[in-house]
């Protein structure tokens, strides 16, 4: 590469970083108000503006609502020709554009005025025209763009997507939002699959399909019992008198008691040949961790047990695969 090339794109760097850092200004007592408007909105946020402002506002939007904040991005012209209608009792407002001064923006704030609707602004100032008529004005201050004819917004609306991270998740954090809520509203995600729990992806449940035996039979008597339920697993939980897990017995465990050829194998308690320290888990562990554990040990079957150790469940590698937590299935 070119040295001047490098330079420059390292200069391209070093400027959005600068912008980024200048929006740290913006975390004020005004930003704290921004922050108890949008909690206390009834109804939903609305994002706004043109051009590259318009993109970053719609990212913003995105986030509210993916962090359990309703919200919908409004655009500017579409608002001008009919789509204020979409705006209900009790929505925010929140519009973004460097200069304050776009003539959609204005004129569609006009109208959101006249309506009285709280309007939140970031911008670069509170002395341009969409500061002077916002309720609450979050400013970005001064900002050289990156583009080398000084034109392009670039450093602008990277200082944008930065400040208003910053005041999404600021809510997302007062809101107490969890990583089950966030599962929740991503069901179809990788990120909300790695936060659903064992409990959600099980598919084997006690008093359903789940194979459990007392340990105090033999292997022929423990296969005889788990025969009669309709979907095969790969193991059987052993559990004791107190109905406790005990031990596991696996697939695996069966071969391996058939090749000593004895003939006894299958007359042997179930006790002498079962696994004992068989990993396990509790119901509510996160189904990535148990993603992580059959690779690390290769194992398919993993015991789900409740607080007194007493089995509730079993996940199989199959759950997993079915939410695309696999791309290929552990060795055995």
């Amino acid at each position: 590469m070119d040295d001047s090339l490098r330079q420059f794109a390292l200069q391209v760097i070093q400027t959005e970083a600068s912008a980024v850092g200048s929006a740290a200004a913006a975390i004020d007592e005004r930003f704290g108000r921004a922050v108890e408007m949008i909690l206390a909105c009834r109804g939903a946020v609305l994002t706004s503006g043109v051009g590259k402002a318009g993109f970053i506002a719609r990212k913003l939007s995105a986030t509210l609502s993916s962090t359990g904040t309703p919200s919908h991005f409004l655009n500017p012209m579409d608002a001008l020709h009919g789509d204020l209608g979409a705006i209900r009792s009790g929505d925010v407002v929140l519009i973004l554009s460097y200069s304050g001064e776009s003539d959609e923006v204005l004129r569609m704030l006009n109208l959101i005025k006249k309506l009285n609707h709280p309007v939140i602004a970031i911008t670069c100032s509170d002395g341009n025209s969409l500061a002077k008529f916002s309720d609450i004005v979050l400013m970005l201050g001064r900002i050289e763009e990156a583009c080398p004819l000084g034109l392009a917004p670039s450093a602008t609306t990277t200082a944008m997507l930065a400040l208003g991270d910053a005041l999404a998740l600021s809510v997302m954090k007062q809101r107490r939002f969890t990583a089950e809520d966030f599962a929740l509203f991503h069901p179809a995600g990788q990120l909300g699959r790695k936060l659903i729990k064992v409990k959600e992806a099980m598919t084997f449940r006690l008093g359903e399909n789940l194979p459990v035996a007392s340990e105090r039979l033999t292997v022929a008597q423990v296969l005889a019992e788990t025969s009669k339920i309709k979907r095969r697993s790969g193991a059987v939980i052993l559990v004791d008198e107190a109905g406790r897990m005990s031990g596991i017995f696996t697939d695996a465990d069966l071969r391996r008691l058939l090749t000593e050829r004895d003939g006894s194998a299958l007359a042997r308690p179930v006790s002498d040949v079962m696994k004992r320290n068989a990993k396990r888990v509790h119901e509510d562990t996160l189904a990535s961790e148990v993603m992580a554990m059959m690779k690390e040990h290769r194992i398919d079957e993993v015991p789900v047990v409740d607080d007194q150790n007493r089995p509730v469940g079993l996940i199989d590698v199959q759950d997993l695969v079915v939410l695309k937590m696999f791309d290929v299935e552990p060795e055995t």
